[in-house]
Protein backbone atom coordinates (compact mmCIF):
# COMPACT_ATOMS: atom_id res chain seq x y z
CA UNK A 1 0.00 0.00 0.00
CA UNK A 2 1.51 4.07 -0.76
CA UNK A 3 1.93 5.54 1.94
CA UNK A 4 2.26 9.29 0.88
CA UNK A 5 -1.55 9.71 -0.38
CA UNK A 6 -2.32 8.81 3.44
CA UNK A 7 0.24 11.29 4.38
CA UNK A 8 -1.12 13.97 1.92
CA UNK A 9 -5.14 13.44 3.35
CA UNK A 10 -3.40 13.63 6.82
CA UNK A 11 -1.73 17.45 5.87
CA UNK A 12 -5.02 18.25 3.57
CA UNK A 13 -7.28 17.69 6.62
CA UNK A 14 -4.33 20.01 9.18
CA UNK A 15 -3.79 16.27 10.89
CA UNK A 16 0.06 17.38 10.95
CA UNK A 17 0.75 15.71 13.92
CA UNK A 18 -0.48 12.54 13.12
CA UNK A 19 1.34 12.83 9.81
CA UNK A 20 4.78 13.41 11.28
CA UNK A 21 3.87 10.66 13.81
CA UNK A 22 3.02 7.94 10.74
CA UNK A 23 6.13 8.94 9.33
CA UNK A 24 8.25 8.08 12.44
CA UNK A 25 6.13 5.17 12.94
CA UNK A 26 7.29 3.86 8.99
CA UNK A 27 10.59 4.35 9.95
CA UNK A 28 11.11 2.43 13.57
CA UNK A 29 11.10 -1.49 13.41
CA UNK A 30 9.41 -1.81 16.77
CA UNK A 31 6.18 0.30 15.21
CA UNK A 32 5.07 -2.74 13.39
CA UNK A 33 4.66 -5.24 15.77
CA UNK A 34 2.30 -3.41 17.98
CA UNK A 35 -1.40 -3.73 17.32
CA UNK A 36 -3.48 -1.55 15.58
CA UNK A 37 -5.27 0.33 18.33
CA UNK A 38 -1.99 0.87 19.80
CA UNK A 39 -0.21 2.40 16.62
CA UNK A 40 -3.76 4.95 16.06
CA UNK A 41 -3.69 5.92 20.16
CA UNK A 42 -0.13 6.70 19.80
CA UNK A 43 -0.94 8.58 16.46
CA UNK A 44 -4.05 10.45 18.15
CA UNK A 45 -2.14 11.35 21.36
CA UNK A 46 0.49 12.76 18.64
CA UNK A 47 -2.09 14.72 17.11
CA UNK A 48 -3.55 16.01 20.76
CA UNK A 49 0.15 16.94 21.59
CA UNK A 50 0.92 19.05 18.71
CA UNK A 51 -2.69 20.85 18.65
CA UNK A 52 -1.85 21.93 22.51
CA UNK A 53 1.87 22.66 21.65
CA UNK A 54 0.82 25.31 19.10
CA UNK A 55 -2.39 26.52 21.05
CA UNK A 56 0.20 27.81 23.68
CA UNK A 57 2.66 28.87 21.03
CA UNK A 58 -0.14 31.16 19.57
CA UNK A 59 -1.40 32.52 23.20
CA UNK A 60 2.08 33.19 24.27
CA UNK A 61 2.77 34.98 21.41
CA UNK A 62 -0.25 37.31 21.86
CA UNK A 63 0.11 37.92 25.37
CA UNK A 64 3.39 39.82 24.60
CA UNK A 65 4.54 39.09 28.34
CA UNK A 66 7.29 40.84 29.49
CA UNK A 67 9.32 38.11 30.95
CA UNK A 68 9.33 34.77 29.88
CA UNK A 69 8.13 33.13 33.74
CA UNK A 70 6.55 30.05 35.18
CA UNK A 71 5.04 29.11 38.35
CA UNK A 72 7.26 26.72 38.88
CA UNK A 73 10.46 28.70 38.73
CA UNK A 74 9.08 31.24 41.94
CA UNK A 75 11.37 31.08 44.59
CA UNK A 76 9.58 31.33 47.84
CA UNK A 77 12.87 31.47 50.18
CA UNK A 78 13.55 35.19 48.09
CA UNK A 79 10.24 36.64 48.05
CA UNK A 80 8.76 37.24 51.22
CA UNK A 81 4.78 37.55 51.57
CA UNK A 82 4.00 34.71 48.97
CA UNK A 83 1.56 32.47 50.36
CA UNK A 84 2.09 28.98 49.15
CA UNK A 85 -1.55 27.88 49.71
CA UNK A 86 -2.70 31.22 47.50
CA UNK A 87 -0.30 30.66 44.60
CA UNK A 88 -1.62 26.79 44.57
CA UNK A 89 -5.10 28.29 44.45
CA UNK A 90 -4.39 31.15 41.76
CA UNK A 91 -2.29 28.35 39.44
CA UNK A 92 -5.56 26.58 38.56
CA UNK A 93 -6.91 29.95 36.84
CA UNK A 94 -10.30 29.80 38.31
CA UNK A 95 -10.05 32.39 39.24
CA UNK A 96 -9.58 33.76 36.11
CA UNK A 97 -12.70 31.84 34.93
CA UNK A 98 -14.54 33.58 37.40
CA UNK A 99 -13.54 36.71 35.93
CA UNK A 100 -12.33 37.80 39.79
CA UNK A 101 -9.09 40.47 39.69
CA UNK A 102 -5.64 39.94 41.11
CA UNK A 103 -3.72 43.06 42.81
CA UNK A 104 0.25 42.60 43.49
CA UNK A 105 1.93 45.57 44.95
CA UNK A 106 5.14 46.35 46.44
CA UNK A 107 8.37 47.93 45.88
CA UNK A 108 10.74 48.26 43.00
CA UNK A 109 12.15 45.23 41.46
CA UNK A 110 10.83 42.85 44.16
CA UNK A 111 9.44 40.14 41.18
CA UNK A 112 5.78 41.78 40.89
CA UNK A 113 6.19 41.23 36.95
CA UNK A 114 7.77 38.00 37.02
CA UNK A 115 4.69 36.68 39.40
CA UNK A 116 2.17 38.60 36.61
CA UNK A 117 4.00 36.76 33.76
CA UNK A 118 4.42 33.56 35.62
CA UNK A 119 0.46 33.85 36.16
CA UNK A 120 -0.07 34.55 32.66
CA UNK A 121 1.82 31.83 31.46
CA UNK A 122 0.07 29.34 33.59
CA UNK A 123 -3.50 30.84 31.96
CA UNK A 124 -2.32 30.44 28.63
CA UNK A 125 -0.71 26.94 29.73
CA UNK A 126 -4.97 26.25 30.08
CA UNK A 127 -6.14 27.76 27.27
CA UNK A 128 -7.09 31.09 28.21
CA UNK A 129 -5.97 34.20 26.37
CA UNK A 130 -3.83 37.05 28.34
CA UNK A 131 -3.19 40.32 27.46
CA UNK A 132 0.35 42.06 28.72
CA UNK A 133 0.69 45.90 28.93
CA UNK A 134 2.48 48.38 30.87
CA UNK A 135 -0.06 51.24 32.09
CA UNK A 136 2.16 54.08 30.53
CA UNK A 137 2.17 52.24 27.28
CA UNK A 138 -1.65 51.49 27.98
CA UNK A 139 -3.00 55.32 28.10
CA UNK A 140 -0.60 56.39 25.60
CA UNK A 141 -1.79 53.83 23.01
CA UNK A 142 -5.57 54.27 24.27
CA UNK A 143 -4.77 58.48 23.36
CA UNK A 144 -3.91 57.78 19.65
CA UNK A 145 -6.35 55.79 19.59
CA UNK A 146 -8.71 58.86 20.81
CA UNK A 147 -6.89 61.31 17.55
CA UNK A 148 -7.52 58.49 14.96
CA UNK A 149 -11.03 57.54 15.50
CA UNK A 150 -10.34 53.86 16.74
CA UNK A 151 -10.72 54.57 20.76
CA UNK A 152 -13.72 52.07 20.34
CA UNK A 153 -12.18 49.51 18.35
CA UNK A 154 -8.91 48.89 20.77
CA UNK A 155 -11.17 48.35 24.22
CA UNK A 156 -13.20 46.34 22.42
CA UNK A 157 -10.74 43.83 21.63
CA UNK A 158 -8.68 44.19 24.77
CA UNK A 159 -12.36 43.38 26.51
CA UNK A 160 -11.97 39.66 24.65
CA UNK A 161 -9.16 38.64 26.61
CA UNK A 162 -9.24 36.71 29.52
CA UNK A 163 -6.42 38.42 31.77
CA UNK A 164 -5.06 41.25 31.06
CA UNK A 165 -1.95 42.46 32.85
CA UNK A 166 -1.70 46.47 33.51
CA UNK A 167 2.04 46.37 35.40
CA UNK A 168 3.49 49.50 36.99
CA UNK A 169 0.22 50.89 37.56
CA UNK A 170 0.66 54.65 39.64
CA UNK A 171 4.08 54.87 38.08
CA UNK A 172 3.07 58.19 36.52
CA UNK A 173 0.94 61.19 37.47
CA UNK A 174 -2.52 60.32 35.50
CA UNK A 175 -4.74 62.16 33.79
CA UNK A 176 -8.53 63.01 33.28
CA UNK A 177 -8.64 61.21 30.51
CA UNK A 178 -6.48 58.30 31.48
CA UNK A 179 -8.93 58.43 34.31
CA UNK A 180 -11.90 58.26 32.22
CA UNK A 181 -9.93 55.53 29.69
CA UNK A 182 -9.18 52.97 32.64
CA UNK A 183 -12.43 53.19 33.91
CA UNK A 184 -14.32 52.09 30.47
CA UNK A 185 -12.02 49.60 29.98
CA UNK A 186 -12.53 47.97 33.56
CA UNK A 187 -16.41 48.46 32.77
CA UNK A 188 -15.78 46.03 30.19
CA UNK A 189 -14.63 43.57 31.97
CA UNK A 190 -16.05 43.67 35.50
CA UNK A 191 -17.76 39.88 36.02
CA UNK A 192 -16.79 39.05 33.16
CA UNK A 193 -12.96 39.07 32.67
CA UNK A 194 -10.18 39.40 34.87
CA UNK A 195 -7.87 42.16 35.61
CA UNK A 196 -4.45 41.69 37.01
CA UNK A 197 -2.74 44.84 38.37
CA UNK A 198 0.87 45.41 39.78
CA UNK A 199 1.94 48.68 41.65
CA UNK A 200 4.64 50.03 43.51
CA UNK A 201 1.84 52.38 45.62
CA UNK A 202 -0.19 50.45 48.49
CA UNK A 203 -3.65 49.51 47.35
CA UNK A 204 -5.09 51.94 50.45
CA UNK A 205 -3.10 55.17 48.22
CA UNK A 206 -4.65 54.34 45.04
CA UNK A 207 -7.84 56.19 45.58
CA UNK A 208 -5.66 59.48 46.32
CA UNK A 209 -4.13 58.67 43.14
CA UNK A 210 -6.28 58.66 41.28
CA UNK A 211 -7.35 62.14 42.37
CA UNK A 212 -10.93 62.18 41.36
CA UNK A 213 -12.94 61.49 43.99
CA UNK A 214 -15.76 60.17 41.51
CA UNK A 215 -13.85 58.81 39.11
CA UNK A 216 -11.79 56.64 42.10
CA UNK A 217 -14.71 55.54 44.07
CA UNK A 218 -16.20 54.30 40.40
CA UNK A 219 -12.39 52.24 39.28
CA UNK A 220 -11.94 50.57 42.58
CA UNK A 221 -15.40 49.63 43.00
CA UNK A 222 -15.01 47.81 39.87
CA UNK A 223 -11.55 46.36 40.65
CA UNK A 224 -10.80 45.85 44.77
CA UNK A 225 -13.66 44.78 46.56
CA UNK A 226 -13.44 40.84 44.95
CA UNK A 227 -10.02 40.90 44.01
CA UNK A 228 -7.48 38.49 45.37
CA UNK A 229 -4.43 40.37 47.23
CA UNK A 230 -0.45 39.68 47.51
CA UNK A 231 1.90 42.28 48.83
CA UNK A 232 5.57 41.06 47.83
CA UNK A 233 7.78 41.77 50.64
CA UNK A 234 11.64 41.44 49.58
CA UNK A 235 14.26 44.38 48.30
CA UNK A 236 15.09 45.04 44.83
CA UNK A 237 16.25 41.62 42.87
CA UNK A 238 18.05 44.05 40.45
CA UNK A 239 19.69 45.38 43.61
CA UNK A 240 21.00 42.47 45.04
CA UNK A 241 22.21 41.27 41.65
CA UNK A 242 24.58 44.14 41.43
CA UNK A 243 25.48 43.63 45.15
CA UNK A 244 26.75 39.88 44.37
CA UNK A 245 28.53 41.15 41.32
CA UNK A 246 30.65 43.77 43.22
CA UNK A 247 31.42 42.03 46.23
CA UNK A 248 32.92 39.02 43.91
CA UNK A 249 36.74 38.15 44.95
CA UNK A 250 38.83 39.64 42.69
CA UNK A 251 41.88 37.63 41.05
CA UNK A 252 45.03 37.92 42.51
CA UNK A 253 47.51 38.37 39.53
CA UNK A 254 50.28 36.53 41.42
CA UNK A 255 47.82 33.86 41.74
CA UNK A 256 48.56 33.25 37.85
CA UNK A 257 51.94 31.53 36.84
CA UNK A 258 53.62 32.40 34.16
CA UNK A 259 54.36 30.49 31.55
CA UNK A 260 57.75 30.31 29.51
CA UNK A 261 56.75 32.03 26.54
CA UNK A 262 59.54 31.85 23.50
CA UNK A 263 59.72 34.67 20.82
CA UNK A 264 61.44 33.73 17.91
CA UNK A 265 62.67 36.71 15.60
CA UNK A 266 61.91 36.79 11.44
CA UNK A 267 65.70 36.19 11.03
CA UNK A 268 65.70 32.93 13.50
CA UNK A 269 68.54 34.37 15.78
CA UNK A 270 67.09 36.64 18.41
CA UNK A 271 65.51 34.76 20.74
CA UNK A 272 63.39 34.79 24.42
CA UNK A 273 63.46 32.13 26.32
CA UNK A 274 61.21 33.12 29.24
CA UNK A 275 60.00 36.31 30.85
CA UNK A 276 61.01 37.05 34.70
CA UNK A 277 58.04 36.96 36.97
CA UNK A 278 57.75 40.49 38.17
Amino acid sequence: MLIQPTLDTLNQLKLHGMAAALTEQLTQSAASSLPFEDRLGLLVEREASYRENRRLTRLLQLAQLKERAALEELDFRARRGLDRSQLASLASCDWIRSAQSLLIHGATGCGKTFLACALAHQACRQGLSALYLRAPRLFDELSLCHADGSFRKRPAAIAKVHLLIIDDFAIAPIGARERSDLLELLDDRVSVRSTLITSQLPIENWHEYIGDPTLADAILDRLVHSAHKIHVEDESIRKRKASNKSTARPVDAHQWTTLPVRFTACNNTARRDKFDRS
